[in-house]
């Protein structure tokens, strides 16, 4: 049986921003590591503890084959980090369904899909934790990202829903909200940089949340401390948002 440094992860979009963060502390902390993403980590894969797998998460069958490759050399994943994202910003009156489609795959669909391919897995295995990346968003809403906040405010409801459906299994789920973060994404959205002037303006820390500020809270929900904790959310936003 495999201790808790041993336990097979697996991270979506872990090549950079947040997920490469979360991806550096698990190695760390010596739990195997699969990123699966469109593009391969910078750091060497296929060896020792990471595991790269380029695919696409909006396609299923492509996630089921990794799911499985992974669980063949390491065993079961124990964890799932449901990390990646994308969108662009603009008004929802201005967007086209093709947009829509695009941000709901990758932001919905591509989490259904593969916690759909693990979660027989932790079924049987009697043991699982499953983290989501949602966001604030889809907790308050945001300007410009009518879908892409639907999207996130439906994982956060996906994760609820299977916390009761599999808390007599010892598989927990929850959600980890970020606030404003400096990413390749926030920097998409804002060339002048104007906006994430303003962001500092406004939240009480006075800063953009860094990768870094996001893997601890991961670790914790992966971790046996814990247990006990199953359909929760949580803002990391330096106290932009406060929910009681």
């Amino acid at each position: 049986m495999t201790g808790p440094a041993q336990r097979p992860v697996i991270v979506t979009g872990g090549a950079s921003g947040i997920g490469r963060a979360i991806v550096a502390r698990l190695l760390s902390a010596g739990h195997p590591v699969a990123v699966f993403d469109l593009n391969r980590p910078e750091e060497d894969a296929d060896s020792g503890l990471l595991h790269a797998f380029e695919l696409d998460i909006t396609d299923h069958a492509a996630v089921a084959k990794a799911v499985s490759a992974f669980a063949d050399r390491v065993g079961a994943p124990y964890g799932l980090i449901n990390n990646a994202g994308w969108d662009q910003a603009m008004p929802f009156i201005d967007s086209e369904p093709k947009l829509w489609d695009r941000v709901i795959d990758i932001n919905l669909r591509g989490p259904l899909n593969v916690t759909h391919a693990v979660l027989r897995r932790m079924v049987d295995a009697g043991r699982g934790r499953v983290v989501s990346i949602a966001s604030d968003a889809g907790r308050v809403g945001s300007s410009g990202e009518a879908v892409y906040s639907a999207a996130k405010g439906g994982i956060i409801a996906f994760m609820k829903t299977l916390a009761r459906e599999h808390a007599r299994q010892g598989i927990t789920f929850n959600s980890v909200c970020p606030g404003p973060t400096d990413t390749p994404l926030l920097e998409s959205f804002d060339e002048s940089g104007r906006l994430a002037q303003a962001l500092m303006r406004a939240i009480p820390m006075g800063r953009l949340g860094q990768p870094e500020d996001f893997p601890g809270v991961v670790a914790f929900f992966l971790s046996d401390d814990a247990a006990f904790i199953t359909g929760q959310t949580i803002s990391v936003s330096g106290g932009l948002s406060m929910h009681g």
